[in-house]
């Protein structure tokens, strides 16, 4: 029984935060949908800045649980610029939680509602969400051959004739760095001495053709590229192995207590234009990430491990940006699902929604 009630505890960490932020999306594609509508006569920069609002305010709820209810420390190595940018972002990749480190840097330099994402074609699927992230700009890829390079150029092309401000997320690797799939790592490794790359231990072998394609189409709307390296503490076993990186899961039940971020910003005039080059300077940029996960995971003196080299800061995010998101949305739909007919209408958006969005984007991309 006693077992029973510390596993019943432990679940509940994410139960809630996890009920609330999915139990707000109908709400939240309502008064999305609503605007859109609204907006459908006007040039479309308006409906840009009202969505990137909106959006602001959903991905700072998120970033309640995330980070304040979680209580992890978020440690900022390099140079993060204190303004809001348009940018390529590009990361490392193990774990969907590598999502909410991109909200994290965005809304430290107020930038929240700018992030945008480069993700692989299946997740379009998602119930409302797929949907609604293409329509914030988001980018849907398919890997190797069925790569569609003409639709990501059109879609990023559409986004700076509307003016639109961009946080583009990429993760050149494909997939996620798993080390409880040995076989990933070694084709990635296998691939990388085939063509006369460096070998890489913690991260895979980047692709770089996404990132060739928003950098080659926008590289006159950018001001930077940030070259951002994640390690979650916690992650390596008593034997000194790496583990895997937390889920959304664990990382809402407190299993993450520090999450360390090294950013480099890039200027665009020192990335090789071509793709062939830039595909080395690419696997330049991760053999830096690999060197400085080394040190974090497999450092020889103990005391070294753990953190990245050079200062850092600690960043602690003030409830005040956040707070207010939660009690809004929250409050919105609490009072939606007080009347009968406002119980109909949320159910019918989490129906309906999926499926006008999975027709959606099915027709187009």
């Amino acid at each position: 029984m006693l077992l029973s009630l510390v596993l019943h505890t432990y679940s509940m960490r994410y139960v809630l935060p996890a009920a609330v932020m999915m139990g707000t999306a109908p709400t939240y594609v309502l008064a999305w949908g609503a605007w859109r509508l609204l907006s459908a006569l006007l040039p479309a920069r308006f409906y840009r800045e009202v969505d990137d609002r909106l959006y602001t305010i959903y991905q700072s709820m998120v970033l309640f649980f995330f980070e304040n209810y979680t209580g992890v420390q978020v440690i900022i190595y390099g140079d993060l610029p204190k303004n809001k940018e348009n940018v390529i972002y590009l990361s490392n990749h193990q774990c969907t939680v590598d999502w909410i480190i991109a909200d994290m840097l965005a809304i430290r330099q107020n930038a929240l509602g700018h992030v945008r994402y480069v993700l692989k074609d299946g997740l379009k699927w998602l119930p409302l969400y797929g949907w609604y992230f293409s329509q914030h700009g988001g980018v849907y890829v398919k890997r190797s051959a069925k790569f569609n390079e003409k639709e990501m150029r059109e879609k990023l092309r559409a986004q700076m004739k509307a003016e639109t401000p961009m946080y583009l997320v990429i993760f050149p690797e494909g997939t996620r760095y798993n080390p409880e799939i040995p076989k990933v790592i070694a084709d990635s490794q296998s691939f990388a001495e085939k063509e006369g790359l460096a070998i890489l231990k913690h991260v895979l072998t980047p692709r770089v053709k996404a990132t060739h394609v928003a950098i080659d189409t926008m590289k006159d709307y950018l001001d930077a590229v940030y070259d951002v390296t994640v390690a979650y503490e916690g992650t390596v076993d008593h034997k000194g192995q790496r583990k895997l990186a937390p889920s959304m899961t664990e990382f809402l039940c407190k299993e993450c207590p520090r999450v360390h971020i090294f950013i480099d910003r890039i200027e665009l005039k020192d990335i090789p234009e071509e793709q062939m080059y830039m595909r080395r300077w690419l696997h330049e940029r991760f053999e830096i990430k690999d060197k400085l996960l080394i040190e974090f995971y497999d450092a020889k003196d103990s005391k070294r491990r753990n953190k990245f080299p050079g200062k850092s800061v600690h960043s602690k995010l003030s409830l005040k940006k956040t707070l207010p998101s939660l009690l809004f949305l929250g409050g919105l739909t609490a009072s939606m699902l007080l009347t009968e007919s406002g119980r109909k209408l949320y159910v019918k958006t989490w129906i309906y929604g999926t499926l006008i969005g999975c027709l959606w984007v099915s027709i187009k991309p």
